[in-house]
């Protein structure tokens, strides 16, 4: 993988991913799960479905079960396989170890243990929804504060 300054892909204009959301079977589960993954999400509001959280590197993660089912007539979703894999950086190879048992020792399925990769050293871990969650120790995807200043 390789990272490049974005403000060079586009000429003029800086595309910046914003934020990610999933639609979710069970928003409850789906916050459960992510709040064991260590991110504080927020309980949705009774007369809205989502939860969204605003993370420190700027990129917001939407955990919704009506926004594409009612807004794009034409959604169905995925039968089969995944369709979203979401990276985050855990710090050591050692708190990637330490994930990996916390959250299979809650019952939530994992795909690939804890292992070296080509890359970084990652595991994998579905969600609810079967969207998997890499963890990894790769300090390529760490966000420092002297990146966002």
């Amino acid at each position: 993988m390789s990272f490049s300054d974005p403000a060079t892909q586009n000429g003029d204009m800086e595309m910046q991913l914003s934020m990610v959301v999933l639609e979710v079977r069970d928003l409850a589960k789906s916050v459960e799960f992510y709040r064991a993954l260590g991110l504080a999400m927020p309980d949705p509001r009774e007369d809205r479905p989502v939860s969204l959280l605003r993370m420190p590197s700027g990129v917001s993660l939407v955990l919704t079960e009506k926004f594409a089912s009612v807004y794009d007539p034409a959604w169905t979703r995925p039968a089969g396989g995944y369709q979203q894999m979401l990276e985050f950086f855990a710090g050591e190879d050692a708190e990637v170890d330490a994930m990996w048992e916390k959250l299979t020792a809650a019952g939530y399925s994992g795909r690939m243990a804890p292992m070296q990769t080509q890359g970084p050293y990652a595991a994998m871990i579905d969600d609810p929804d079967g969207n998997v969650v890499l963890l990894t120790s790769d300090t390529a995807a760490r966000i420092s504060n002297q990146d966002n200043a």
